[in-house]
């Protein structure tokens, strides 16, 4: 898959009001068995969405392709299938006020953006997104900055991740950067 280049967005955003949530309930262990990273979109939240009132299951947010979650989003094991599944399912933005580290490294070499904001920021984005699910939000990562109605906020991204998601590069990209120093390599090794 190629890694698409973000510059910004502007769309619905589901309200996921929950800390915590581990990669095992973003993608459960069971769907873990594929060889290609795509497909997983159709078991996002697969245990979750077993809750009638889950909001994955309001069609409301049908089409989103921005997250709002609580605190240490993506906690839990480090399978890279959690941003997969995310990615598949159309999801370009999470914003939290936390992330798990290895999560949120995973999340960028998909190319998701993953934007932490203060913890009454993301509530009032919640509230806006639960109360309003038509309201739309625009993360502009040119500018680092959210756009809600007549609010905006900014937020810090690592400037090697924010470049990465602008250009759209994978770690494939970033290795070919030097492709003429690693065949000069392989030739001196193979002499």
């Amino acid at each position: 898959m190629v890694m698409e280049a973000f510059r910004a967005l502007t769309s619905k955003a589901i309200p996921l009001d929950r800390s915590d949530v581990d990669t095992d309930q973003i993608i459960p262990a069971q769907y873990m068995k594929r060889v290609e990273r795509t497909g997983y979109g159709q078991f996002l939240f697969d245990s979750l969405r077993r809750e009638p009132d889950f909001v994955l299951n309001d069609e409301r947010y049908e089409g989103a392709r921005i997250l709002v979650a609580g605190r240490n989003f993506g906690c839990g094991s480090s399978r890279e299938h959690a941003p997969w599944a995310l990615e598949d399912y159309g999801i370009r933005v999470i914003i939290a006020p936390s992330f798990a580290d290895i999560f949120r490294n995973n999340c960028v070499n998909v190319g998701i953006v993953t934007v932490v904001l203060d913890e009454a920021v993301v509530s009032e984005l919640l509230s806006r997104s639960t109360q309003n699910p038509e309201s739309e939000i625009t993360v502009d990562l040119e500018t680092c900055e959210i756009r809600a109605g007549d609010d905006r906020w900014t937020f810090d991204l690592d400037e090697f991740h924010r470049e990465r998601l602008l250009k759209g590069q994978d770690q494939i990209d970033l290795t070919l950067r030097y492709e003429d120093r690693i065949a000069a390599y392989e030739s001196r090794r193979a002499r």
